[in-house]
């Protein structure tokens, strides 16, 4: 399986911040990945996401790259980060946005936002 791997390599070194999740940024089809696309774009980052519906190839590749068992996956400049409940974490702890900053990721969080 090191075509997958290679391939799943390549877009976690060419894209400053990715997500493997099931569905897409503008459709989530899980809300675990869901929660990740709200987080991700509520901090107003840029990032890629990586359906891994589109194949059984793709979706056991990811879990066998990173070594963790779920799906969605967060990379930051080729790290893993975590899954839904470490970003979730980090977000609620206020950590993540400084995450962010530390690795050169721009984000555009709004202002003083309720809710």
């Amino acid at each position: 399986m090191s075509g997958i791997n290679d391939w799943i390599d390549n877009e976690v070194k060419s894209n400053d911040v990715v997500v493997f999740m099931k569905g897409t940024p503008s459709f989530p089809q899980c809300g675990f990945s869901g929660q990740v696309v709200q987080i991700l774009d509520y901090l107003g980052v840029a990032y890629k996401g990586v359906n891994v519906l589109t194949s059984d190839e793709l979706r056991q590749g990811i879990k066998s790259y990173s070594e963790w068992p779920t799906i969605p996956q967060l990379y930051v400049k080729g790290e893993f980060v975590g899954g839904c409940d470490i970003i979730r974490e980090m977000f609620q702890a206020g950590e993540l946005k400084g995450f962010f900053a530390e690795n050169g990721v721009a984000t555009s969080e709004p202002a003083a936002a309720n809710g």
